[in-house]
């Protein structure tokens, strides 16, 4: 089984006639966005969304080429205690009535060496839209071992958000506002 190097596939990308990358889809059942909130300085909050989704277009041989737009659920917040998400859902934090979806539009895809690269894009939360970098690695891409004829490709996405760039000053600075953002996930080619 391959793995593509992203720096080995930018080179390959060069060498080739131009490639097109292709829709890939959301393999929901192997995916989550995961944040970490200091509370205080005493402890770390854990959080997920539990209900998003990501437009996905992929080439793993030109990798600059592919794009992605993730649409998450902002009343989805679950960090396992019912009466501080429901605090997060009102309008001290996520405000979710007004703006029920959180969305982030990649503008810009680099390798950046190895099995990682850089996407750049607008993050919208609260109405408010920032420039934001995520850092991706990819995991594996290779066919399924339960069926041969799909292929998977499985990233690590990683960033740091800091909340108060949205208007999200409630308990500043005593609750963190930078908050570190892991999506994990796993796609496949839509013609699969």
């Amino acid at each position: 089984m391959r793995t593509i190097h992203f720096a080995a596939a930018t080179a390959l990308a060069l060498a080739s006639a131009p490639a097109s990358a292709e829709p890939y889809v959301l393999d929901k059942s192997h995916a989550v966005i995961s944040f970490t909130v200091d509370h205080l300085g005493f402890s770390s909050t854990k959080g997920v969304f539990q209900e998003f989704d990501a437009e996905i277009s992929f080439d793993p041989e030109a990798v600059e080429d592919s794009s992605v737009r993730f649409v998450i659920q902002a009343a989805s917040v679950n960090t396992f205690w019912p009466a501080r998400d429901k605090h997060i859902r009102d309008a001290d934090f996520l405000h979710v009535e007004e703006y029920p979806e959180i969305v982030f539009v990649s503008t810009k895809i680099t390798p950046a060496g190895g099995e990682t690269a850089k996407i750049e894009g607008d993050l919208t939360i609260r109405g408010e839209t920032r420039p934001m970098v995520f850092e991706a690695t990819l995991n594996k891409i290779g066919p399924s071992p339960f069926d041969p004829s799909k292929t998977i490709a499985g990233f690590d996405i990683t960033g740091v958000i800091d909340r108060t760039d949205f208007g999200i000053n409630y308990a500043a600075p005593a609750v963190g506002t930078e908050i570190p953002v892991t999506i994990s996930l796993e796609m496949s080619p839509a013609s699969s």
